[in-house]
């Protein structure tokens, strides 16, 4: 029983302070988490609904929005209970299944992210095999795996994170996450380490895919206007979809690894929460908006309706 955490309950200190306003930010932060269903649900229905749409891209572009779904569930129906409750704790169990997650909404993500990168590779760079790659079967195999992969890693750190024996339980944050989980451990064991380091070299093979092909595609866009077309309509949403992500995530990175005290703590909050409310909001707009079927599809849908 010495692997086993004698902790039960967690406290959450990131809302202290707030209670002057927290009715405000309760129908702010319940307003946002309605704009997040409404957006993602009507491209995810689109896409469901018609089928000129179930193309790799949309099909991807379907999944990331499923998977903003699934990520912000982790977070807003507890924050939203914590506004209106006067303590602000969460469970042992509940704590690892939050920061499970978390932690694999945002793996997923960028798995999403890299193939769709990979998707405007093969369509610009390699046009003429491109449906012999992206068939049906290998379109649902690369899906499959692009939740696979990121869950599993992040089932192996939340498992090595449940068996270290836990001394502490004040966590300076609105959410868990297994990084300050695990700085409450008694004697960090060297998995703690290592398994957050073999997960970050696999994002950073991600990270290398996705340049190296950006490459290979300004390369090929600068010798054909026709590419060039493609490249704006198609790559440029999937681009700016990437960086608002990547800006959110080192937000958020940023704060957890070198943050300090003196820090205000409504900039603290405001850092930890911007990958659950940005990234959900924008990327359906940016694609619903620079995409013409999906914008086409929608338009349609509500002059019907008027």
């Amino acid at each position: 029983m010495d692997n086993v955490s004698v902790v039960s309950m967690f406290t959450l200190s990131g809302l202290s302070g707030t209670a002057h306003y927290r009715v405000t930010l309760f129908i702010l932060t319940l307003l946002c988490y309605c704009v997040i269903w409404l957006v993602n649900v009507t491209i995810i229905v689109t896409i469901i609904v018609d089928k000129n749409l179930h193309e790799p891209m949309y099909i991807f572009l379907c999944n990331l929005c499923i998977n903003a779904l699934y990520g912000t569930a982790g977070f807003y129906p507890k924050f939203l209970g914590d506004l209106l409750s006067a303590s602000h704790v969460i469970s042992y169990s509940g704590c690892l299944l939050q920061g499970f997650v978390l932690h694999a909404s945002v793996s997923a993500d960028f798995s999403i992210l890299v193939l769709m990168a990979y998707d405007r590779y093969v369509a610009i760079c390699q046009p003429l095999i491109y449906h012999s790659v992206m068939t049906k079967g290998k379109i649902g195999m690369f899906v499959f795996f692009a939740w696979l992969v990121p869950h599993y890693l992040i089932l192996v750190s939340t498992i090595t994170t449940a068996i270290t024996k836990i001394c502490g339980s004040h966590i300076p944050k609105i959410y868990c996450i297994n990084h300050l989980v695990n700085r409450l451990a008694c004697t960090p064991p060297l998995a703690t380490s290592i398994v957050p380091a073999f997960n970050y070299a696999v994002c950073l093979i991600y990270a290398v895919f996705v340049f190296w092909s950006y490459l290979c595609l300004i390369k090929t866009c600068l010798h054909s206007g026709e590419n060039r077309s493609k490249f704006m309509q198609t790559c440029l949403p999937h681009l700016l979809c990437l960086n608002t992500f990547l800006i959110s995530i080192l937000f958020d990175l940023s704060y957890v690894r070198y943050g300090t005290s003196t820090i205000p703590q409504s900039l603290k909050n405001f850092m930890a929460i911007e990958f659950l409310v940005v990234p959900p909001i924008l990327n359906p707009l940016i694609y619903g908006l620079k995409l013409t079927k999906i914008r086409n599809r929608i338009v349609q849908f509500f002059l019907r309706k008027n």
